[in-house]
């Protein structure tokens, strides 16, 4: 008889630490945005810490991707995919990193330019972040269902769930 394979082998912690950036990030961008359009000061700091709880679990998502890859890579029919992805996954997190370093300056009143500028860079830093983000994901979705990325495969038969 064959076992199922154990859920914490290395290649699956990547799904388990990605899912919960990527909301964070998303809504922090929405914060920020709603933030600016109807010139909320009640989002502005938890579109902050929404944003900064984002980029640490983004750069967390990175390190276990960077895991999982030595041990689904040679695995892939089309290896480009998973180049692609993490690429665009350093994109993404640089650019989130960039307009979650900005706010913080400008929240702590370090950075001496007009609100207004500094909201609209770090709103163009999250909107080009977040189309990143969408790209990403995209690409991890065909990593997963179209080349089973990290995936457990079960016998012809399923032997191991009898």
């Amino acid at each position: 008889m064959e076992f199922i394979s154990d859920y914490w082998r290395t290649e699956a912690l990547h799904p388990l630490f990605v899912h919960f950036p990527i909301a964070l990030l998303l809504v922090a961008t929405l914060f920020k945005l709603f933030n600016l359009w109807r010139k909320s000061i009640i989002l502005d700091k938890p579109g902050t810490i929404l944003l900064i709880a984002g980029v640490v679990g983004g750069w967390l998502a990175i390190y276990t991707g960077e895991l999982a890859d030595g041990i689904v890579s040679h695995t892939l029919c089309d290896p480009t995919v998973l180049k692609d992805h993490q690429n665009n996954s350093y994109t993404m997190i640089w650019l989130f990193t960039i307009a979650a370093i900005v706010d913080l300056i400008y929240q702590f009143r370090f950075l001496f330019l007009p609100a207004l500028l500094v909201k609209w860079l770090v709103i163009i830093l999250l909107f080009i972040g977040s189309g990143f983000l969408i790209y990403t994901g995209h690409l991890g979705a065909k990593l997963v269902y179209e080349q089973a990325a990290g995936v457990y495969r079960p016998s012809l038969d399923c032997a191991e769930f009898n």
